[in-house]
Order: C-alpha cells, then structure tokens, then sequence
C-alpha cells in the first residue's frame, strides 16, 4: 500500500515573508519589500509560528524585530526552501538564465568599495530582475551572518576563517607600506620595515588587517611604534597624507590620493610578505541557490571588472 503524502501547512508565503522579516528587522522593512500590507506580514509570522509550534522572534517597540535561537535554525532552513523553490520553477519554465529573487553578499570593509561594488554592479546589469543587497564589516562579523544564512556570499580575505566556510580564490595582493607624498623614502624601489620601524605607524584596526599587519611586522623582527588606530582605510591614508605616520595595507585603491587632495605613495616592501588571498565565501554545509552559483561564477569569469593596481 503506498503511504499517503500529507500536505505541508507552512507555505512558501510565509516562510518569504519571514525571510523580509528577519533580513530587514522590522515589520514595515519586510512589508515594503514584499509590497504588502504591514498587517499581512505580521499575520504571516503568527500564523507560521503557530504551525511551527516555536517563537521565531521578539518583537520590541522601536527597536524592531530580534530573532529567537529558534528563529535562526528556522531562517536557515526557509531559505534553502526558498531557493529550491525558485529553481524548481525556473528549471520547469525553462528560464533558465533569468534570474530573480534576492542575493544577499557581504564584503570586507576595504573590499566592498574595490572588489564588490563592480562585481556586484556587473552581475546586476546582467540580471535586473534580481534585486542584490549587501553588507559591510569586518571579518569577524561577516563570517557569523554567513554561516547563519543572513548573507548568501561574501568577498572577504582568506585570514582566520573556519573550516566551516567553503571558498574560491578571486587574486591575491601583497602588503604594502603607504608612505606621505614627502617622505625621503619615496624614491626607493621598495622600503624596509626597519627603516620605519621607529617612524609613528598608523594601523588599521579591521580584522583581520590588524592581526596581519602586526604578524608581518613580528616575522621581520620589527616592533612598530603604532601611534594611531582607525578602523576605515580612508582615514588611514588621510593619516598618512598628513604626514602622521606610515600605514602596512593590503587594499590599494587606484585613487592615490586622499579626500583632501593629499598624496599617499605605495611602496613595495623588501622583506619576504606572504600574500593576501582575496576569496569569495559561503557556508560549507549549504547548498549554495542558483542566484549565488551565478554570482560565483560571474566573478570568476569577470575579474577585469575589478580595477586593483600594484605599489609602484
């Protein structure tokens, strides 16, 4: 006798409307996005917790909505449901190179400006029904929301991730040390981090830059005179167009000037600097959607996008 295939009484509706729910943190967020009612996404995210037998998360006057330990697991799973869902129906309608939904990528606070924004930017042109968000942040926060499903992707450096993210390499860079336009270093083919080791250094203190940074220092056998902290790259090379100190960076953007107009030179260092591998990130575990298989492979097929010069 064949058994009976009961029917599901969660829906792709609700489990749509709670994704809005939790990737915006509040209730309007959610309804402007699904473009409806606020009152039929609350009654959505009543009704599919009653079915689920679980709070899903607390809603807090003016502060939004905070999603309980089980409204995470939950999130997770709606998600991958939703995914399968989208690529059922595109498989079936045969679209397969139409492209909707919503990609969520994350990127490294020096990276999203530089290596995301265009990659992200292209792939959009390409598919303008997919609607594409993203984050910013450092490594240490970015590689959570990954793993938890709150990011589909993220373009980050390959330092002190888990073994739980999976990722490719896009390109590697090497460290460099950023010297003021005046500096009697300048004219150097490359500048050894004993010559400033006893100069003020300006450290970006974004990690992992900051681990990497003095890592680097530690294997010359260099104790930098760190004099200034900053967790942006802008406002280490105003720093250092200043004249306030020298900075160790990997990121260069092709402006080598700063807000004000000041110049910053990039110069090679001439101690051995092992090199940064720029990588593209998801979690392991997952099933990476059709939308985040695409940008991948995008951003592997298109990394001319990305404008990334040497030191000189």
């Amino acid at each position: 006798m064949e058994k009976l295939i009961t029917l599901p009484r969660v829906s792709l509706r609700q489990l749509a409307y709670f994704v809005a729910v939790a990737d915006t943190g509040t209730l309007s967020g959610a309804a402007e996005r699904m473009r409806v009612s606020q009152s039929a996404v609350s009654l959505a995210l009543g009704d599919l917790e009653r079915v689920l037998r679980v709070q899903l998360c607390v809603r807090r006057k003016a502060h939004g909505i905070t999603l309980t330990p089980s409204g995470r697991n939950v999130l997770r799973q709606a998600r991958e449901l939703l995914h399968q869902a989208d690529e059922l129906e595109a498989s079936a309608s045969g679209a397969e190179g139409e492209l909707s939904g919503v990609l969520v990528v994350g990127g490294y606070v020096t990276l999203a400006p530089t290596v995301l924004l265009p990659l992200m930017q292209g792939f959009g042109a390409l598919h303008p029904g997919l609607a594409i968000d993203f984050a910013e942040g450092t490594q240490d926060t970015l590689e959570p929301r990954i793993l938890s499903g709150e990011l589909d992707l993220a373009v980050m450096y390959h330092m002190d991730l888990s073994p739980r993210t999976a990722r490719t390499v896009l390109f590697t860079l090497r460290p460099h040390a950023l010297l003021p336009a005046d500096h009697p270093l300048v004219d150097r083919l490359s500048v050894s981090l004993h010559d400033l080791e006893s100069e003020p250094m300006v450290l970006l203190d974004a990690p992992p830059s900051s681990h990497h940074t003095l890592a680097l220092c530690e294997r010359a056998g260099v104790v930098p005179l760190v004099r200034y902290r900053t967790s942006t790259l802008e406002m280490a090379r105003a720093l250092v167009g200043r004249g306030m100190g020298y900075c160790l960076l990997v990121t260069r953007p092709p402006n080598d000037r700063t807000y004000e107009g000041l110049r910053v030179v990039p110069k090679e260092i001439a101690e051995p600097a092992e090199e940064a591998l720029v990588v593209l990130a998801w979690p392991r575990e997952a099933r990476l959607s059709r939308q985040a298989r695409e940008f991948v492979r995008f951003c592997q097929d298109n990394l001319h996008l990305v404008r990334m010069p040497r030191p000189e």
